[in-house]
């Protein structure tokens, strides 16, 4: 590979989406020795439109969303938006001239890819979860090579074309049994108690978050820790602090260890969070599944009930069949979620059980088995 190569990645919609995109584009610049040039395209009013300039990415926007599931007068544009996304894929596709064309799915996913395998381009697309997500169940006579992270995905694809991959994960997360101590220095905490740590997601989770909310008295008296990402839309989170501040003297939750509870709207440094977490509360994206995988932590799954197919319960299943994670429903979370984390936070025996089952479901080098497919298409 002499001359530079041009790759398309699309992604979009939703972090489960776009950060293994990134992921994998900072592995093929470094298999490439930065002999590559990326144009990723997205759906114009979406998360991606954000996140891939701040990663040092160029990106252009389709016009595109998905049906809606009430009756909208939206839904009457969605024809529109398709042949509209697809001409543009078109011109982007002729203007750019890529070597291949990636899909992470999402909206924006289906037109390029569904564009690029008309002009009879290389083709890639990667599935997250365990359910098959409408875009690539669209796109799977089409494409050349499906990358997935989960077994027995023949029910959705062609089995000559699947490559099991895992998910792209953050570099950052491969040693965080090594940061234990810096973690614990970092947030704060006493070392002696034991560390729940709870994640959302970057918008939060409603239902993990009102049940966290409601259970705060039953975490204090369990003398533990606890680090609470809540998320940006918990219009609660001021009023927690205050609650939690308003039994301590000095008022002052950021500089007294006497109460360990750590509340932020978003954690950046998720390394860290994760060393120093006995038990972790979460959603069950793919994403966070490949995350919770790697470091190997005991976890709560409480899939949310708010996406397509229910994949993130079948997601959940999939670890919970081979007693790698606990599953509470999300209907069942205020009551049961709380008590279910104190019990499994004071069980070594079935934390230990937990470790040891999740770590079979950790694929570290899934980015670059991705890497190594789209080279063999461009090849």
């Amino acid at each position: 590979m002499n001359s530079k190569k041009k790759i398309i990645i699309s992604a979009g919609g939703t972090g489960g989406h776009i950060y293994p995109a990134i992921a994998v584009a900072q592995a093929l610049q470094k298999r490439l020795n930065n002999e590559v040039e990326f144009l990723f395209v997205g759906a114009s009013d979406r998360m991606e439109m954000e996140k891939v300039p701040k990663a040092g990415y160029k990106i252009e926007g389709l016009w595109i969303s998905g049906l809606q599931r009430r009756i909208t007068y939206k839904n009457l544009l969605f024809p529109i938006k398709v042949v509209s996304s697809i001409l543009k894929s078109f011109g982007i596709i002729n203007r750019f001239k890529p070597d291949a064309v990636i899909g992470f799915g999402g909206y924006a996913s289906s037109a390029v890819l569904y564009a690029a395998s008309l002009k009879k381009l290389p083709t890639l697309i990667h599935e997250q979860n365990s359910y098959a997500g409408i875009t690539n169940k669209i796109l799977k006579d089409k494409v050349n090579t499906i990358c997935v992270a989960y077994d027995n995905m023949e029910k959705f694809f062609p089995a000559n074309k699947l490559v099991k991959t895992g998910n792209p994960i953050r570099q950052d997360l491969l040693d965080v049994s090594s940061k234990k101590q810096q973690a614990m220095d970092f947030f704060k905490l006493d070392a002696n108690k034991k560390t729940i740590l709870v994640i959302g997601g970057s918008l939060g989770a409603r239902t993990i978050n009102e049940s966290i909310f409601e259970g705060l008295d039953k975490i204090k008296e369990a003398n533990v820790n606890l680090i609470w990402q809540t998320g940006k839309n918990f219009d609660k989170v001021n009023s927690n602090i205050e609650i939690i501040n308003s039994k301590k003297e000095d008022n002052a939750l950021e500089n007294n260890s006497s109460l360990e509870f750590r509340i932020s709207d978003f954690i950046y440094e998720m390394d860290l969070a994760y060393a120093a977490a006995d038990v972790v509360i979460s959603r069950a994206g793919a994403l966070s599944i490949a995350e919770l995988a790697q470091v190997a932590k005991p976890v709560i799954l409480v899939p949310s009930p708010n996406v397509a197919e229910d994949h993130q319960t079948k997601n959940a299943m999939a670890l919970v069949n081979k007693n790698a994670a606990i599953l509470v429903k999300d209907i069942d979370a205020k009551n049961n979620l709380v008590s279910e984390t104190l019990n499994l936070i004071t069980n070594e025996n079935k934390q230990a059980e937990l470790v040891n089952q999740i770590k079979t479901f950790s694929m570290p080098n899934a980015a670059e088995l991705i890497v190594d497919e789209v080279i063999k298409l461009m090849k």
